[in-house]
């Protein structure tokens, strides 16, 4: 617990590089680019790290299928959110790890 204490009070003391860490994690994270792609590429969901649908490419053949394009369209968003969300608590790890937070903080605003 004194550990902990002691790591927190030395961020304290950087309060103005963590700013500048959470603004640069907070770029990166609007840079990443995540795809969707279930049922051999009939469906494309391309989604950014703030989790905001960027495209959707559909194929001619889901095309021709109401209800399997509609099931793809779900899955493939599904998939480009999780891949995200690895791709954010990555970085976020990044940042944490390079200011010594201790592992499992979460710094307020990024969850």
């Amino acid at each position: 617990m004194f550990k902990e204490m002691g790591q927190i009070m030395g961020l304290m003391k950087n309060v103005g590089k963590m700013k500048e860490e959470v603004e640069s994690l907070r770029a990166r994270i609007g840079r990443i680019e995540v795809d969707g792609e279930p049922g051999a590429g009939m469906v494309m969901v391309r989604m950014n790290g703030h989790m905001e649908m960027l495209k959707i490419t559909i194929s001619d053949e889901a095309m021709k299928d109401r209800e399997l394009m509609e099931d793809l369209i779900v899955s493939a968003s599904k998939q480009a959110v999780q891949k995200a969300r690895e791709a954010v608590a990555a970085e976020t790890q990044k940042m944490a790890t390079g200011l010594g937070l201790p592992p499992g903080m979460e710094l307020p605003g990024l969850g």
